[in-house]
């Protein structure tokens, strides 16, 4: 490829680098899901964060059903809606299947509260009564600055709804998150479609340069480091050195297919994140209300 050609294309990408860039910079990410009591405003105390949390836990270990709370400063440019269903998708609070997961979600400097509710208990909880729950119960209480009380009740009365449902009971399987499996093949797939356009040049370290721009724009993207760091090992092992090969192997014979390891080796890991709790891989469709105080 000629250089002028290269040089075109490397303005390219990173002009597609920037636009992610900005845009990432203005959405706020959805934090990563490390409890059932998430506060990122400092507003609950440690004890109250364990109130809340064993709480949720004792009526998972009964009923079944998640239930989260999410406390953050601002939901950015997005409505409070579209930021809910962001932190639906990513979290899979409820169980696979079942779809009875339910998340608060208290914006605090937008003075907004939401609350998302899986297919599951759209019926325990039609929007109707989501919007009750808000208005009558939930927003007195934050207008006079009783965020603990506003919170305790809110989830009190989300309790008594869900424990009417009929559900299928609990039972000692655990099911498996699959918030780590999505994560995982979309950065499969990206790594093989920067191993694709990687493949387009001869120079060593253009490849490089290249494979590192789009694996920071999968960061962005996945809102992960890791996972852009990841994508980026997995192009550079797989497709750099694959490429070095001459008319036998090329890329596809020394790293995609011909390897004995291949990806496979790669998804017998535990995904990125480990242990602690974890979403079971609810389904939510934007059921649930909003309200403000």
């Amino acid at each position: 490829m000629k250089i002028k050609n290269i040089q075109t294309v490397f303005v390219l990408l990173c002009f597609i680098f920037s636009h992610f860039f900005v845009h990432a910079a203005d959405e706020v990410p959805v934090p990563e899901l490390s409890g059932r009591v998430i506060d990122q405003t400092a507003t609950l105390s440690s004890s109250d964060i364990s109130h809340f949390t064993n709480k949720l836990a004792q009526f998972e270990q009964r009923k079944g059903s998640q239930l989260t709370v999410l406390i953050l400063p601002t939901t950015g440019p997005e409505t409070i809606e579209q930021y809910g269903i962001k932190v639906a998708e990513a979290w899979q609070i409820g169980r696979g299947g079942v779809d009875d997961g339910v998340i608060l979600i208290v914006a605090k400097q937008d003075r907004k509260v939401r609350i998302e509710v899986g297919y599951g208990l759209e019926g325990a909880i039609p929007d109707i009564y989501a919007k009750r729950i808000i208005d009558n119960i939930i927003v007195p209480e934050f207008r006079n600055g009783q965020f603990i009380s506003g919170i305790d009740e809110g989830l009190d009365a989300l309790i008594k709804l869900v424990d009417g449902e009929e559900l299928p009971v609990v039972t000692q399987t655990k099911t498996k998150s699959k918030r780590h499996s999505f994560s995982l093949g979309g950065v499969l797939i990206a790594a093989i479609i920067i191993t694709v356009i990687s493949s387009l040049f001869k120079n060593k370290f253009v490849k490089i340069a290249i494979s590192i721009v789009l694996a920071i724009i999968v960061g962005f993207i996945f809102s992960s480091a890791i996972i852009s760091i990841v994508t980026f090992v997995i192009s550079l092992l797989f497709g750099i050195k694959g490429g070095r090969g001459g008319g036998g192997g090329g890329y596809y014979g020394g790293g995609y297919y011909g390897s004995s390891g291949g990806f496979g080796g790669f998804s017998g890991g535990g995904g990125f994140g480990g242990g602690g709790f974890s979403g079971g891989g609810g389904g939510f469709g934007g059921g649930g209300a909003s309200g403000g105080w």
